[in-house]
């Protein structure tokens, strides 16, 4: 089957042209500047893009999807049918579920469900514990995107706290190694103190950056990096959240000399320590949401190549799990369905450049991790292709959100831009006609029903 995309705005590579894509079955075959239609596309399904935007699929190097254990929440099949929908079209998945992926065995099990349901392509993080590093050598490099350790203990109980432990995972393995980091006796610390002085019943969520704290934050990862730094370890710190930590990274642009790398998620970009007032425990996340000067330094790295991806940590849980006081809700929210129109209405303002959100969402994800042919728009590359449509206002709502939790903190939020279609490997999984009509509903089209479309990622390592 060909496919040719025309007549798009292609932003790709840090340029944007006018141009088309020919896709022959799940590959992209050539790519053409200008309003040309070759010879060779005589014969292609012709879908024509005339004002609008054609990117490469985001690629989210964070989510947790939920499945198998807590499928109250969200699964593969939900969430990555929302992650079409927002522009995302290949996910990594963490380890904290029920059962934890700590066994060959149960990361087996998430590579099979996937192949069956997910709409997007997939990859698993493998989880580290005290006790599981024999595990590693069981594994296929080519088929996971690293290990994870939780240096701070978060939903699940993975906490990797082991002099030992740390060092056979930092110095044993050319594995990557992600890491949630934060410092639990700084946490433990804080907690006790605050409970002290104001009681427990009276800690609201202003309290969540107090105890899970700029200090917290950066001196785990200053830990990890000068582990990693004496060791030469394959080093991700997942989820950048200050600004102190940011003197710990290096700008320079990826390459294999590069052995430290960074991400960042869309809600450190977008919201800051004063919309706690306004959205309250939607907000939650670990690492907290800190201060406006923390958000302003991350957006500046972000541009200046100090961070080095951007990606969404989603994290569904139920609104009544998300109910309580800072001890006691859920930390974590749904994004993947919002995290490439929030990052081009930041574009929008000026925060960021429309060809920097393709490079932190797609391009850099991809050659991170050693992504097999993703991440761009070349031709030989699989098509994974998103179109956006740059003029469509629209508010996000619960009658046009997709997440099985069935809430986002984005609600009442109007953006600028929509989703209009989604190509898993050729493939037209999402669909949105209402993106080009003035309509109250922009997610009314949805899914084409090209479930089970996306493949496993290969990672070149």
């Amino acid at each position: 089957m060909k496919l040719l995309i025309y007549n798009a705005l292609i932003i790709n590579e840090g340029r944007s042209f006018i141009g088309s894509v020919l896709v022959k079955d799940e590959l992209i075959f050539a790519v053409y500047e200008g309003d040309i239609v070759p010879d060779e596309a005589l014969d292609a399904v012709r879908v024509n893009a005339a004002g609008k935007w054609l990117v490469p699929g985001a690629i989210d190097d964070q989510v947790h999807f939920r499945e198998p254990g807590f499928m109250h929440k969200g699964s593969i099949e939900s969430e990555s049918r929302a992650a079409v929908a927002g522009g995302i079209t290949s996910f990594m998945d963490m380890p904290n579920t029920n059962p934890q992926t700590t066994t060959p065995e149960a990361l087996e099990w998430k590579f099979q469900r996937a192949a069956e349901t997910s709409y997007a392509n997939y990859s698993f993080f493998f989880g580290g514990t005290n006790t599981n590093f024999k595990e590693i050598s069981k594994l296929y490099k080519s088929r996971i995107p690293g290990i994870k350790l939780f240096l701070g203990s978060s939903t699940g109980d993975m906490l990797v706290d082991r002099e030992h432990a740390l060092r056979r995972f930092f110095g044993e393995t050319d594995l990557l190694i992600a890491i949630h980091s934060e410092s639990e006796d700084i946490i433990r610390r804080n907690k006790n103190y605050y409970i002290d002085k104001y009681g427990k019943e009276n800690l609201n969520i202003s309290f969540h950056p107090l105890i899970r704290s700029e200090e917290a934050c950066y001196t785990s990862t200053a830990n990890a990096v000068e582990l990693a730094s004496s060791l030469n370890t394959r080093l991700h710190v997942l989820h950048i959240s200050t600004a102190k930590e940011l003197s710990l990274l290096s700008s320079a642009a990826l390459s294999p000399n590069k052995r430290i790398t960074s991400e960042t998620c869309v809600h450190y970009l977008w919201f800051c320590d004063k919309d706690y007032a306004t959205f309250g425990n939607r907000i939650k996340w670990n690492p907290s949401i800190k201060t406006a000067n923390d958000r302003e330094a991350i957006r500046n790295a972000v541009n200046d190549n100090t961070i080095d991806i951007v990606a969404t940590d989603h994290a569904p849980h139920l609104p009544a799990e998300k109910e309580g006081d800072c001890l006691t809700a859920a930390s974590g929210g749904p994004l993947v369905q919002h995290s490439m129109v929030a990052m081009l209405e930041l574009a929008l303002h000026g925060i960021f450049t429309k060809e920097k959100v393709v490079e932190k969402l797609s391009h850099l994800p991809a050659e991170l991790f050693k992504i097999d042919r993703r991440g761009f728009i070349r031709p030989g590359y699989y098509a994974d292709l998103v179109l956006i449509n740059p003029q469509r206002t629209w508010t996000v709502s619960k009658e046009n959100l997709l997440y099985r939790c069935g809430w986002s903190p984005f609600e009442g939020q109007t953006f600028h831009h929509a989703v209009w279609q989604t190509y898993v490997n050729g493939n037209l999984v999402f669909t949105n006609e209402q993106a080009q009509e003035n309509s109250s509903n922009p997610m009314q089209a949805g899914l084409t029903g090209n479930q089970g479309k996306g493949q496993a990622l290969t990672f070149l390592q």
